[in-house]
């Protein structure tokens, strides 16, 4: 699998992942169609991946794949905006997806929005 991840969202996973539980767990990252306008997606901060995710390593950090998302995301750039109007992940793919409107080779930015970020409480007994 070959995903390319910017510095910007290689900077903002690092830091979910810090927060949400340490340096030891990975970034689930689940991503769904969104039609021809791009991708939805969902993240969160866990200790291991779940039976049949794929693993897709970066720089030290640990992405968490579904097999779907892994398949959405082959060949795709990752970034993070942060502007006035919207603020998340933002992926760039080459006229991959179950849709691809023949007007565009490449289907539009999708964004996660931050206000979804939950921090986690590690669990009993742990600093």
């Amino acid at each position: 699998m070959e995903l390319s991840i910017l510095p910007a969202a290689e900077k903002f996973i690092r830091r979910m992942v810090r927060f949400g539980g340490g340096e030891q767990c990975g970034f689930r990252l689940v991503v769904t169609p969104g039609g021809c306008s791009g991708l939805s997606s969902e993240f969160s901060v866990e200790p291991a991946p779940q039976n049949g995710e794929v693993v897709f390593e970066h720089g030290g950090l640990r992405l968490f794949l579904p097999a779907p998302s892994a398949e959405l995301l082959d060949g795709a750039t990752m970034d993070f905006v942060d502007t006035a109007t919207t603020s998340g992940l933002v992926f760039q793919t080459a006229g991959k997806g179950p849709c691809a409107c023949s007007s565009a080779s490449t289907m539009g930015p999708a964004t996660v929005s931050v206000s979804s970020i939950e921090r986690r409480t590690p669990p009993s007994g742990e600093a």
